[in-house]
């Protein structure tokens, strides 16, 4: 995957992440819907996840 490539997925990924946000705040206030939340929350770490990934991948390594 070339930078670029990986500059545009980390995008995504960080979009997806913040509507994720988005959906676990409405969906929280229903108590019927915890199930979905607690999809919801994992998908998020699972992005995160992702995300430091491609972050670490992006930025050299420094040696001091």
């Amino acid at each position: 995957m070339t930078e670029d490539e990986m500059r545009k997925r980390l995008e995504i990924l960080r979009v997806e992440h913040r509507d994720l946000d988005a959906a676990i705040a409405a969906l929280s206030e229903n108590p019927t819907d915890q199930l979905r939340v607690a999809r919801l929350k994992k998908r998020k770490l699972l992005l995160k996840d992702q995300i430091l990934q491609l972050e670490d991948a992006l930025i050299p390594d420094i040696i001091a």
